[in-house]
C-alpha cells in the first residue's frame, strides 16, 4: 500500500503532466481549475492519467461528479447549493471538504472543492 507521500508525489507528476505546470504548482491546497489552470476537458485527461498511473479503475462521475449543479438537478437554488445538494454532494464525494462548501454554498465556490488534496484522498481510498 502507497503511503500519503507516495500518493501526492504520483497524483503531482499525473498533474504536472496533465496541466503542463510546475512540480512547485501543485501543493495539497492548490485547486485544479483557480490555480492549477485546469478546464473541463482536462478533468477526463487527468482520470485517465491517474487510472494508468495507480492501476485503478475509476468510473464517470465517481472523482467529479456531474449534473450537481444542473438547473433540473434540484440541488440549485437562487444561484446557491441547497442543503439537499450539499447532502448529495457529502454521499458523493467523501473525500471532498464539503464543510468549506456548505459554509458560503455559491454555486461557483463548488470548483473549490477539486483540491489536489481531494484528488490524492480520493486515490488513497482507491487503494485501500
Amino acid at each position: 500500500m502507497a503511503s500519503q507521500q507516495e500518493v501526492f508525489e504520483k497524483v503531482r507528476e499525473t498533474l504536472v503532466d496533465a496541466l503542463g505546470v510546475d512540480d512547485d504548482e501543485v501543493t495539497p491546497q492548490a485547486t485544479l481549475i483557480g490555480d492549477l489552470g485546469a478546464e473541463s476537458i482536462d478533468f477526463l485527461d487527468i482520470v485517465f492519467r491517474l487510472e494508468k498511473n495507480f492501476d485503478i479503475k475509476i468510473p464517470r462521475g465517481e472523482l467529479f461528479p456531474e449534473n450537481i449543479t444542473a438547473a433540473d438537478s434540484g440541488f440549485v437554488q437562487d444561484g446557491a447549493i441547497t442543503p439537499s445538494g450539499i447532502a448529495e454532494l457529502r454521499k458523493r464525494m467523501p473525500h471532498a471538504d464539503i464543510d468549506k462548501l456548505a459554509a458560503n454554498p455559491k454555486v461557483e465556490n463548488i470548483q473549490d472543492l477539486f483540491t489536489v488534496d481531494m484528488v490524492c484522498k480520493f486515490i488513497a481510498g482507491k487503494l485501500g
